[in-house]
């Protein structure tokens, strides 16, 4: 329930705090006071969006505030997925600022507009004649008949298997969509896979290639300086291995005369042991070269299908060329295994399809089985409201598709006089008729389930006498369980409400202020007077006004 509202530099409004309690709450004033400003800075803290032309005084900000006793509307989890901290007594702050940008704050946690308006939607339910429009509404038009049928559980099962079957439906369609085009493309990639598979692709192959190439492309080369190195090796006359011997010997003989002749000997010794295997390497290398074309012509050929596999992929080397080798051999498993993913895919789909169809007709059966008593409630208290003739024709009909509420389309008919065409709430019933309704569903709605605090403006603007009387009642039977509100010009209404406000504008010099405050019982007998009579207060008007307070 809304426990307090404060405004500060809101369009005629400079301060204004006022405290609410439960029960039916009267909000009176003649015409221009500013009831739609109240309203309005209402409408800031529940989400609407900022007008910098409502700053009363635009080098000042504007504070709206609002507490809240949100204890029976189950609402922790909303704070707890928004990272709110949650408090049974909650405050909203809104701000707007002279530069034109607009602050909100729940608990004094900054807040989106889009959270805020969340919040604002479970906190008042502000009705207005406009929103009579929503009586049209299929989803609204559900909801009632789902709040009878006490379908909210289930519904909630329902949510949860759409999202699921949505989800299934939603992934079948993109492997189908990828069969349909990889299909296409399956020859070409499998060809493509081929020829990479067939390619001795590692890394660092180029480079043994090319080095293998040039070895095979120089035979002659190599095999005529390896046979020159062999010779000036071990030449008997002057080979390097012979000179290498003498020196050796003569070293070994200076080794016993000092420390320094015995290191100089191991080098010496140790530079004749490695040109001795350099030799010998020089007899091995000498031997295992020889001219092959067949292999030339292997590894020229393995290495131009690297180039031109390189050229044909836009690869810079062998590492790129193995990553679009995976890609492509993903793509064609993945072409081959379509298949088998569309057959399990359409299993699972069908699967909850049967489950979603299941709670959807549970759904339905109930919906079905609530609607004479809703028509039932409907014309009973349509027929208090002056509209003895009023009949609704509902139907619930299976619908070809889910949709976000179950499985079914609804007709739901209005007609206001016997002999009447049935037809579409907006285009047969007048806009008093469209009030009476809104206010009958909606004490049926709070009948079975929690609402939030409602807040009636002029519902009642068009009727009168006994009609605005029993309006009266049912507003005040409403209240006995929610937090309600009624802005109204009709003294019967006034008459029955637990507290009374009155707004009304008082000129300071040269500036206007619009101010509410709360009745007293004397002050209440003077204001229903004067909505019975006008200004000149009659003795009769005052009887009256105190009639209608007892």
């Amino acid at each position: 329930m809304l426990n307090s509202l404060s405004i500060q530099n809101y369009a005629l409004i400079d301060h204004l705090k006022v405290t609410f309690t439960n029960g039916f709450t009267i909000i009176t004033g003649e015409t221009g006071a500013g009831k739609s400003i109240l309203l309005g800075g209402l409408g800031l803290v529940l989400g609407n969006r900022a007008d910098l032309g409502s700053l009363r005084d635009e080098t000042t900000k504007c504070i709206i505030e609002a507490s809240f006793d949100i204890e029976k509307y189950a609402l922790k989890s909303f704070f707890e997925e928004n990272d709110l901290d949650y408090d049974t007594k909650t405050i909203i702050r809104r701000e707007i600022l002279p530069s034109g940008k607009s602050r909100a704050f729940i608990n004094d946690s900054p807040v989106t507009l889009d959270i805020l308006s969340q919040l604002g939607e479970r906190l008042i339910d502000i009705h207005s004649q406009h929103q009579t429009l929503q009586l049209a509404d299929n989803d609204f038009q559900f909801k009632v008949i789902d709040a009878l049928a006490s379908n909210k559980q289930d519904l909630l099962i329902y949510g949860d298997q759409l999202l699921a079957f949505q989800k299934i439906e939603k992934g079948l369609k993109k492997l189908l969509a990828f069969q349909q085009n990889a299909t296409k493309e399956y020859e070409y990639n499998s060809h493509l896979l081929k020829e990479l598979e067939a390619a001795p692709l590692k890394e660092g192959i180029i480079e043994e290639l090319e080095e293998q190439y040039e070895q095979l492309s120089n035979v002659e080369t190599i095999v005529e300086q390896l046979s020159k190195g062999h010779q000036l090796l071990n030449d008997d006359q002057v080979g390097i291995i012979a000179a290498m011997t003498e020196l050796k010997l003569a070293s070994n003989k200076l080794a016993a005369y000092g420390t320094q002749f015995a290191n100089l000997n191991e080098r010496i010794l140790s530079a004749f042991l490695e040109l001795d295997d350099i030799s010998s390497e020089f007899d091995v290398l000498q031997e295992k070269t020889e001219a092959n074309p067949l292999l030339l012509e292997e590894v020229n050929g393995k290495l131009q299908l690297l180039y031109n596999l390189q050229k044909k992929h836009n690869a810079t080397d062998i590492k790129e060329l193995i990553a679009i080798r995976e890609h492509i051999s993903e793509n064609v498993s993945a072409t081959e295994n379509v298949a088998l993913d569309i057959k399990k895919a359409t299993q699972e789909l069908a699967k909850k399809e049967q489950e979603l169809a299941s709670i959807a007709s549970k759904i339905s059966e109930k919906r079905i089985k609530i609607i004479p008593e809703l028509q039932k409630q409907l014309t009973d208290s349509l027929s208090q409201l002056g509209m003895p003739s009023a009949t609704f024709k509902i139907e619930i009909l299976p619908s070809k598709s889910f949709n976000d509420n179950g499985k079914d389309e609804l007709v739901f008919l209005f007609a206001a006089n016997k002999g009447s065409n049935y037809g579409d709430l907006k285009k047969v019933a007048s806009g008093g008729e469209l009030s009476r309704i809104m206010l009958t569903i909606k004490a049926i709605l709070a009948r079975y389930e929690q609402l939030p605090t409602m807040m009636f403006d002029e519902i009642d603007t068009g009727v009168s006498g006994e009609i605005s009387n029993k309006m009266g009642d049912i507003m005040q039977a409403m209240s006995t369980t929610m937090q309600v509100f009624s802005i109204t010009h009709l003294p019967q209404v006034a008459a029955k409400g637990a507290n009374h406000f009155k707004v009304f504008k008082e000129e300071e010099g040269m500036i206007t202020n619009t101010k509410m405050k709360q009745l007293t019982t004397d002050e209440r007998v003077i204001e229903l007077a004067e909505m019975l009579g006008g200004k000149n207060i009659t003795d009769s008007a005052l009887a009256h006004a105190k009639q209608l307070l007892s």
